[in-house]
């Protein structure tokens, strides 16, 4: 097996299993537990078992002061990203959810622009408006369980984790698996302080099996894999065509969500999914597409 086929298959792995988040969360809902307990289940988990790594591994564990101040923010960052995608699970399909989820790399390249002064391509305003117009079919249509205050809650956990994405490319030099480490660590830490600004909030005890399966499989198949599996990709075939198989996660979440929890497919709903994953791959080929038409010119 050729090290691109390897590469492709990691990829596509990361990928699918990224796309079983509402699996896990939809049956915990069911069982009464909260979103701050889901959240908080699953990361302190999966920040456990990545700290198990390191130390097996034998990884330093150490960072700077400044280095700690940017990570607890990308703690924070990651636990509104994850509040508010848990929670528009409740207001909406899980399946669109995470497609419109998957707009984020459009944030970066927009805040890119914006804040680092990275010039703006026709592809970026392309990705831009194929983005837009695809969240509005989503929107449109009826027969789909789809609410403004979900769709608010998704763009504001992609907007989150956009941020994070520059933050990370911006300020930080440290290895992925350690920033992984410490954002699971700080997320877990900023839910828990969440938790104790009303009883509604508070984190709920694992009290029965499901509970458990159910938070063990969120912390190991859509965070712990889904990351080793991305992490493995990216060394063998690069980000790009990585970042592009990662469509495959808004996919997955929609066939979960009709297949398993009966959500309804329509055929704007199909067409707005297709805007929008045509707009981040875009964005993702956008330096290559650039490239290209310079050497055609």
């Amino acid at each position: 097996m050729s090290i691109q086929t390897k590469g492709i298959i990691f990829a596509v792995l990361s990928a699918i299993a990224y796309g079983t988040n509402p699996l896990g969360a939809l049956y915990l809902y069911a069982e009464g537990l909260n979103v701050n307990s889901v959240i908080f289940y699953r990361f302190a988990f999966a920040s456990s078992i990545l700290a198990l790594f390191m130390i097996i591994q034998k990884k330093s564990f150490f960072i700077t002061f400044k280095e700690l101040l940017i990570l607890i923010f990308l703690g924070l960052l990651f636990g509104i990203s994850a509040i508010s995608l848990f929670s528009s699970f409740l207001h909406m399909d899980a399946g669109l959810a995470s497609t419109i989820l998957f707009i984020y790399p459009i944030f970066v390249a927009i805040i890119m622009a914006l804040f680092f002064k990275e010039k703006n391509s026709i592809i970026t305003i392309l990705s831009i408006i194929f983005g837009f117009v695809g969240v509005l079919f989503l929107y449109g249509s009826d027969e789909a369980n789809v609410s403004n205050f979900g769709i608010f809650l998704v763009i504001i956990s992609s907007l989150c984790y956009a941020i994070y994405i520059v933050i990370i490319n911006q300020y930080l030099k440290l290895s992925a698996l350690k920033v992984t480490f410490y954002s699971m660590l700080f997320c877990t830490i900023t839910i828990l302080i969440h938790s104790f600004f009303d009883s509604s909030l508070n984190i709920m005890p694992l009290v029965n099996f499901n509970m458990w399966f159910y938070t063990i499989f969120l912390a190991l198949v859509p965070t712990i894999i889904s990351l080793l599996f991305l992490i493995k990709a990216i060394q063998l075939i690069g980000s790009t065509s990585a970042s592009i198989l990662g469509a495959l996660e808004p996919l997955t979440a929609v066939l979960i969500g009709v297949y398993v929890f009966n959500e309804k497919i329509t055929f704007w709903l199909v067409i707005g999914i297709v805007f929008i994953l045509f707009g981040v791959i875009l964005i993702v080929l956008k330096d290559y597409i650039d490239k290209l038409f310079k050497i055609k010119n």
